[in-house]
């Protein structure tokens, strides 16, 4: 009889540990939790994520394919409590950086995750460096848990093929000069050169790209950052070559430009002194027309005398003066 109720206090003291105290779990800063009841995620009535906001960015035909429902997402804290039917799942959303070129199917892919390659307009192979921080989208955590089976493989393979179809039609914007005609860096349409120059606009365009992400893959792109990108060796030294007699050609052309515009603005120095000059002269000739003329209307006593006055003037200035004589 003992033994028999030892047993019972035995079931029930394992049942108490096994399913009850078990049961008691927290949920870290760093996290979220989603629980299960028999293999279903607690979810928000009938709600998916084509009623968030997240999905803006997808077009009609994505939205049919990335439609998963809004779970119930357990907030940091604690202690919470499941019953033994139930299951937590913990996932950490810290931000996370990595280099573009990681494969998380393969570590020895893109050069043992240090470049990824990727080819130009012109059909040049490139090689790509730079890192991406991403982090699990708290607001659809159904597809990162439960709706793709390896969503970091999924996020990344949508991040390579994005930048490698924008590097395959990327063109750089013919900027004007200020004489209109465009500019010659601009013009060299070799389009490893215009990538090295626009790499803010490119990483810029891979953000805009990538802001899709949260709704299909359930993860978010915080910033793409492309550091470099360098051709092959054997076309380095060419496009050095090419580079080196542009520059030159920019700096002759810069040179020509620069002695033009001084000659002109010497030539419009020149045209307003002689203006100038000619100014000088006309003004004393224009006063005495309008003095002789304010003369005459008085009377022609008052010019007559003006003209005698400027005639003794003259013969006062005169060292010899010839007199007509009439005979």
């Amino acid at each position: 009889m003992g033994i028999f109720i030892g047993c019972i206090f035995g079931v029930i003291g394992w049942f108490l540990v096994r399913y009850l105290i078990a049961g008691i779990y927290t949920v870290d800063q760093s996290q979220r939790a989603v629980k299960t009841s028999f293999g279903r995620a607690e979810r928000v009535g009938h709600l998916t994520t084509l009623d968030d906001p997240i999905s803006d960015m997808l077009t009609d035909n994505q939205r049919e394919r990335y439609s998963y429902p809004q779970v119930r997402v357990i907030m940091p804290g604690g202690p919470y409590f499941k019953w033994p039917w139930e299951k937590i799942h913990k996932i950490s959303i810290a931000t996370e950086t990595v280099n573009m070129a990681w494969d998380p199917e393969d570590s020895s892919a893109n050069y043992n995750g240090s470049m990824l390659d990727a080819v130009t307009k012109d059909q040049l192979n490139t090689g790509l460096t730079g890192q991406i921080r991403f982090r699990v989208a708290e607001r659809n955590l159904y597809a990162f848990m439960f709706g793709i089976k390896n969503p970091y493989a999924h996020v990344m393979g949508y991040f390579v093929s994005v930048l490698r179809e924008r590097i395959a039609n990327f063109e750089a914007p013919l900027a004007p000069a200020e004489d209109g005609m465009p500019d010659t860096a601009a013009v060299i349409g070799i389009s490893i050169n215009d990538l090295r120059k626009n790499l803010r606009d490119l990483n810029e365009h891979m953000d805009q790209e990538c802001t899709s992400s949260a709704a299909r893959y359930g993860m978010v792109l915080d910033a793409t950052l492309i550091t470099s990108i360098d051709p092959p060796p054997d076309v380095e030294s060419a496009l050095a070559a090419i580079n080196t007699a542009y520059n030159q050609v920019s700096s002759d052309i810069s040179l020509a430009q620069a002695s033009a515009d001084q000659k002109i603005v010497q030539s419009r120095r020149a045209v307003e002194i002689e203006t100038l000059r000619a100014q000088a002269e006309v003004e004393p000739l224009t006063r005495l027309a309008a003095q002789l003329t304010a003369l005459k209307n008085r009377g022609s006593q008052a010019l007559r005398a003006y003209v005698r006055n400027v005639r003794l003037s003259l013969f006062e200035k005169a060292q010899q003066v010839f007199v007509e004589s009439k005979k």
